[in-house]
């Protein structure tokens, strides 16, 4: 009988270690692609599996470009206004 909650494809990784041990570590986005890297061709098209994990690593990139960028544009605004003396990351 298959366990539908924690499927073998989770838990045949040669190390012994199950995938979630490792991914509930990690944020949303990094943690599925890992996922989808663990698993890929054990549920079915390994193709398929690792388009999937592309798509979250993509994901986690424009997060991460989004956070740069957001936090270049903090920092210019606190200069331009004259705010130089205060510390940003208090």
């Amino acid at each position: 009988m298959t366990d539908p909650i924690n499927p073998s494809h989770y838990q045949n990784h040669p190390s012994g270690v199950e995938c979630i041990q490792i991914t509930e570590h990690m944020n949303f986005c990094r943690g599925n692609a890992i996922k989808y890297l663990w698993r890929a061709g054990e549920k079915g098209d390994a193709i398929e599996d690792l388009r999937k994990a592309r798509w979250y690593v993509d994901r986690e990139i424009q997060r991460l470009e989004f956070i740069a960028k957001d936090k270049f544009r903090s920092e210019e605004i606190l200069i331009g206004e004259g705010l130089e003396g205060i510390q940003k990351d208090a």
